[in-house]
């Protein structure tokens, strides 16, 4: 395996250096510039703290413009990821993506979890999973850096970062655009921008987006199809440039979603009429689900998710002269959601959960750019990051339902019909051969008479309060030949907590706690469960019987905060060596280090009315080396670019399921190597090629995972699509078809095998938690007139209807009923788009 790798580092390498070198025979002998509308785009970037042609960034660098976001049919992260090689979105819902980085997942909702890919808007990190999706409008350009790059963003970039830089006011000139799209599935979009000067050194912009979609999956138990669209964004910014030497900006962002429920679908259990047991429907995850929010839940909330996201940022820049600059990046940021879903993924009501996360976000950073042209050129700064958030877990089952699963009685594939399930005898006969006969007969009767409907929740709490220092310098050491060296310390003071209760006693928990203890205890036990209500008879001396949870204990006082503070702080590096091979190519090499803070990972106590549970987490590292090169070919009609790297990860942190909780682990050593590149054609004035591809090996190297794939990153991925122009009816019409495909993905890092899944509550025993490799195939037509300033098209994705899944396993995973998520149908429509 070894002499593998090393072949497909090398060969990979030998190629970057080919491409480099023709770029620098080039360089030697250039031929007649092209003129410049058939050369590719070449933007300018700041991923290194200052603007710079793609071309000079020593590293692996993706970054696409507004215009050709639009071009490419990008609205959100996840389609934006299908164009940029090692970087994968999975986006369940908008309060619950997955952003994975050369096969590093970030996506928990945990309050006390470190992201490992930071997304930022305008340098402002906004990296807490449940208020990271954000729409992506009215964008100046993305850009997509991998590898370890906390020394450039900071402490959430152990992996890669994405920032969104967004089009600002202006005061060049008045601008507007409106648009708006149509389609198939009820869908709708409506877009606005205007860009005001108010003289020269002030302006404003306003820009917004409503869009909305039905749901792709219909609900066979009535309400609105699962999985749908609705979203609200507006954005408000002003600029001022009073003098030469200074700028600032001030953006206001707010965004509201609510989509229905996430379309959970069991691969065991039918949708069924739960009066009758009758089938509704299959368990193919692309067809009708029947889900529900149960009785009451959450004040009758509905099944779906209300989610605000809103911030402030204020940008100041302050030029002492052509060297010296200063920087000042200020933000505040507040994010709330609520999602309610069935997590069992069939029609009965045994599970729902909500999850209620929020969070307060501030931040500080100023930083000092010195670059006179000389030699040496740097940067240094310092930023503060304060956060509190919290995160609260309701869960709701109902304990009949739960005991037929848990004896397999409850029907496969059709659930037996409610009057059975509920049926008191019937319920006494699976209480004694669950128990082996210690509960039986008028014991067995009477808790059967008590058990029912059951809520707990439990919330943990994270509160951060960080400072970084960091440097960052380039050395030029000639005209071609450049290292760079970066440094930044992290100081965090961090507090974790944990709160849980129940809103009565567990009479089915209670049962399962009894069967562990002697034997005395335990007949004890069941007795004073069969008291008629004993769900909701306070404990005491008379009635000594814990407040029992079945998947989440009660703190003490049935619900107490408890806390632990703690502090971490570690150092993460850059070493970067650039050759120019020419004005238009350049070779590079990096050694860095990311570091992943500390964790201390809250659980509910294992007994009734204890403290909490918390578990330290070592902070997670990786050393990773990185070599690429980078060329602008055939007078820029040409642009190519690729990288090799290899990661070792040391205290490798992910997460596990115990019970309903979500609890972050370390897993030990890891590794990950690859490739990744990258190109755009101008093949000809009318035709314009481009092309990504990314291959990551990402394995566990220790422990009971050892030699898994990581999850959520498929080993092969590309994109390949082209932009076809013809001057006709007065006007232009370009057509952009596109191809997406990536190979086979696991959604869990137990790559769902049976043997690590025996300490769940009920045992996954099948492989099968996984997508098999697919392709996309999307397709956009436009037409430009050239007498006037609109433009109107059409669209469709998924144009062969392909049928996948977006993720699998999930909570109904550690009870043995693992539920899946269908991916998008085809969809089609028209657009319009009018502009000054």
């Amino acid at each position: 395996m070894r002499a593998i790798r090393t072949t497909l580092l090398m060969a990979a390498v030998s190629g970057l250096a080919l491409s480099a070198g023709l770029a620098h025979a080039a360089d030697v002998a250039p031929a007649a510039a092209e003129p410049a509308e058939t050369q590719v785009e070449e933007l300018v970037v700041t991923a290194q703290k200052r603007e710079q042609k793609t071309v000079e960034v020593p590293i692996a660098l993706t970054a696409y413009s507004g215009a050709m976001l639009e071009k490419l049919g990008v609205q959100e992260f996840d389609r934006l990821s299908a164009f940029v090689p090692g970087f994968q979105v999975q986006n369940q819902s908008p309060n619950n993506p997955g952003f994975v980085m050369r096969g590093i997942t970030s996506d928990s909702g945990d309050a006390t979890t470190e992201p490992r890919v930071s997304v930022f808007q305008d340098g402002v990190s906004i990296s807490k999973s449940r208020g990271s999706y954000i729409e992506l409008f009215d964008i100046q350009r993305i850009e997509v850096a991998k590898g370890p790059q906390s020394t450039l963003y900071g402490r959430g970039a152990m992996i890669g970062a994405v920032n969104v830089i967004q089009n600002k006011a202006s005061t060049q000139a008045l601008d507007w655009r409106v648009g708006a799209e149509g389609g198939n599935a009820g869908y709708g979009l409506f877009e606005v921008m205007a860009n005001v000067p108010l003289g020269d050194t002030f302006a404003v912009r306003v820009a917004g987006r409503y869009k909305e979609r039905d749901g792709a999956i219909d609900n066979v138990l009535g309400g609105p199809a699962l999985g749908s669209t609705d979203t609200g964004a507006l954005r408000l910014s002003a600029h001022w440039a009073p003098t030469s030497r200074l700028n600032a900006d001030v953006i206001v962002n707010y965004e509201a979603d609510h989509p229905t429920g996430t379309s959970f679908k069991s691969n065991q259990f039918n949708p069924t009429d739960i009066a009758t047991g009758q089938p509704l429907g299959d368990r193919d995850p692309n067809s009708p689900a029947g889900l529900s929010s149960g009785y009451g839940f959450e004040g009758n909330a509905r099944l779906g998710l209300k989610r605000y996201v809103s911030g402030v940022t204020a940008l100041v820049d302050y030029s002492f002269n052509d060297a010296w600059k200063l920087s000042s990046i200020s933000a505040a940021r507040h994010f709330q959601s609520e999602e309610v879903f069935d997590p069992d993924g069939f029609s009965l009501p045994m599970f729902v959960f909500a999850e209620d996360a929020r969070g307060t976000q501030y931040s500080q950073e100023l930083r000092l750019n010195y670059d006179n042209g000389g030699k040496i050129s740097w940067f240094g700064g310092v930023s503060y990051f304060d956060e509190d958030a919290q995160t609260r877990v309701p869960l709701q089952f109902d304990e009949r339902y739960v005991l037929s699963l848990l004896t397999g009685q409850l029907g496969k594939p059709n659930p037996k019909p409610t009057a059975v399930l509920t049926n008191t005898t019937y319920l006494a006969a699976l209480l004694t051969g669950l128990s082996g006969g210690a509960a039986s007969g008028a014991v067995a009767q009477g808790i059967a008479n008590n058990l029912g409907v059951h809520t707990e929740q439990y919330t943990n709490y994270g509160r951060i309060k960080s400072w970084d220092i960091y440097g960052d310098a380039t050395w030029h050491v000639t005209d071609r030949f450049e290292l760079s060296a970066g440094l930044r310390y992290t100081n965090d003071d961090k507090s974790s907590g944990i709160a849980s209760r129940v809103s009565d006693r567990s009479i089915l928990g209670g049962v399962l706690g009894a069967l562990s203890q002697p034997a005395a205890t335990r007949l004890a036990i069941l007795g004073a469960l069969a008291v008629p209500g004993a769900a909701n008879i306070p404990t005491s001396a008379g009635y000594p019987i814990p407040m029992f949870g079945l998947f989440a204990q009660p703190t003490t006082g049935n619900g107490q905060i408890t806390t632990q503070d703690f502090t971490d702080d570690g150092l993460t590096w850059r070493l970067v060596g650039r050759y120019a091979v020419s004005p238009d190519a350049s070779l590079y090499a990096s050694y860095a280090r990311g570091r992943r803070p500390k964790v201390l990972s809250a659980a509910a106590p294992g007994a009734p009315m204890g403290a909490g549970k918390f578990t330290p987490v070592a902070a997670e590292t990786v050393d990773s080396y990185e070599a690429g090169a980078k060329s602008r070919l055939l007078d820029g009609r040409l642009s190519l670019e690729g990288a090799v790297y290899i990661y070792n990860y040391e205290n490798f942190q992910t997460t596990v399921q115990s019970g309903a909780q979500i609890i972050t682990t370390n897993a030990g050593e890891a590794q990950a190597y690859g490739f990744e590149g990258q190109a755009t054609w101008q093949a000809a004035s009318f035709a314009e090629v481009f092309a990504t591809y990314g291959y990551n090996h990402g394995r566990f190297k220790t422990g009971i995972r050892d030699g898994n794939r990581f999850r959520l990153a498929p080993d092969n991925k590309f994109s390949l699509g082209s932009s076809l122009h013809a001057e006709m009816l007065n006007g232009r019409v370009t057509f952009t078809p596109i191809y997406t495909w990536q190979s086979k993905t696991f959604f869990d890092d137990d790559n769902d095998i049976p043997a690590l899944q025996a300490s769940n509550l009920i045992p996954d025993l099948v492989q099968d938690e996984f997508q098999k490799s697919y392709g996309l195939l999307d397709l956009r037509l436009e037409y430009q007139p050239s007498f006037a300033n609109w433009k109107v098209g059409a669209f469709v994705t998924n144009a062969t209807d392909e049928d996948y899944i977006k993720d699998a396993g999930n909570t109904g995973d550690a009870f043995g009923i693992p539920t899946f998520i269908a991916g998008n149908p085809r969809y089609y429509g028209v657009t319009f788009a009018i502009r000054r």
